[in-house]
């Protein structure tokens, strides 16, 4: 190439000023195709990368939408819906149609949620254990709530256990319809913590009266109380904004139960922009349902909805995806 100008401006006969001239339109004319060229490619790359984006995601609403159709309950008898948040959903599906249930959480990055079971006894009248829960937060906490159970000497409304989170006062369990050395868990109270969880550290303490005597023998002899604290969370993440994700556990054991430590979690797509929800619930009539606990037993619709972008600042416009879903199994339920 600069041999090819070289030889055109000599036969040619320009003056050194000439030359210099012809030189810098020559540059300019090819700086503007590499520039072209260059934003051609670019332009090619991200509308290639939008397309790819949105196909991902239009696959994992079709796919969603066929296992939520789906949803029946668990096999450890849970309800077919666990949790219905705008953002997460929470259900039970057969989705490999291997005659297991398995248990399924779609949700958008920025949504987590966990649960942490622990167990104490006392061998004392009317004693009382603790059990204390750390480190279970990665973000900033949304909703927070234990679930406590008892075995022991419960057998009249004058035996029962006061429960109690970090010194504070939470209620009683086993006042009535509990039973003297059952042999198994009863009194099932719940019990909302959010506002005693929120610094990731929370202690748990049930306190029986001292009319339950140490007089059980359910694993451990010469008990008067067990108790089982089941605590579970909600929480909003500082990382992953616009991972939608998938989340599944395969019932083990028998009778069968659903670990949340053995969830396997994958990233359906990255560039999911809601600000709207993604799930929305509807009743029977068709109207839009906003409160728990009727999210969870008067669903009989939800309405799916994606916002896809890989980059907001700059166009095309996002992409949006929405479909409807009617359980089949909860039409009559």
């Amino acid at each position: 190439m600069r041999y090819i100008l070289k030889n055109f401006l000599y036969k040619s006969g320009f003056t050194l000023v000439e030359s210099l001239v012809v030189i810098a339109v020559f540059a300019l004319m090819i700086g503007a195709v590499i520039g072209f060229i260059l934003m051609s490619y670019r332009t090619y790359s991200y509308a290639f990368q939008q397309s790819m984006a949105v196909n991902e995601a239009r696959k994992g609403i079709e796919i969603m939408a066929r296992e939520i159709r789906e949803a029946r309950s668990g096999d450890d008898g849970s309800y077919p819906i666990e949790k219905a948040d705008d953002k997460e959903f929470i259900f039970y599906s057969d989705i490999d149609k291997d005659g297991a249930t398995e248990r399924v959480r779609y949700f958008l990055g920025t949504a987590n949620s966990g649960s942490q079971t622990q167990e104490c006894v006392t061998f004392d009248d009317g004693g009382s254990c603790s059990v204390s829960f750390s480190g279970f937060l990665s973000g900033t906490l949304k909703t927070a709530e234990v679930r406590v159970s008892v075995e022991g000497d419960f057998g009249w409304s004058q035996e029962y256990a006061d429960v109690y989170a970090d010194g504070v006062y939470l209620g009683e369990v086993c006042k009535t319809g509990c039973s003297d050395c059952a042999g198994t868990w009863e009194g099932d109270q719940v019990f909302d913590v959010t506002s005693l969880a929120s610094d990731g550290s929370i202690q748990f303490t049930a306190d029986a009266n001292w009319r339950v005597n140490d007089i059980c023998d359910w694993e451990e002899s010469n008990h008067s109380m067990k108790v089982k604290f089941e605590f579970s969370w909600t929480e909003d993440l500082p990382f992953g904004e616009s991972d939608f994700k998938k989340g599944v556990i395969d019932p083990v054991g028998d009778p069968p139960q659903y670990h949340l430590d053995q969830e396997r979690i994958w990233v359906l797509t990255s560039y999911v922009r809601n600000s709207p929800p993604i799930f929305k619930y509807y009743d029977a009539n068709g109207n839009e349902i906003e409160d728990y606990p009727s999210r969870l037993v008067d669903t009989k619709l939800i309405k799916l909805f994606l916002v896809v972008d890989v980059d907001p600042n700059r166009p095309p416009d996002p992409v949006e995806l929405e479909t409807s879903v009617q359980l089949r199994n909860l039409k009559n339920e």
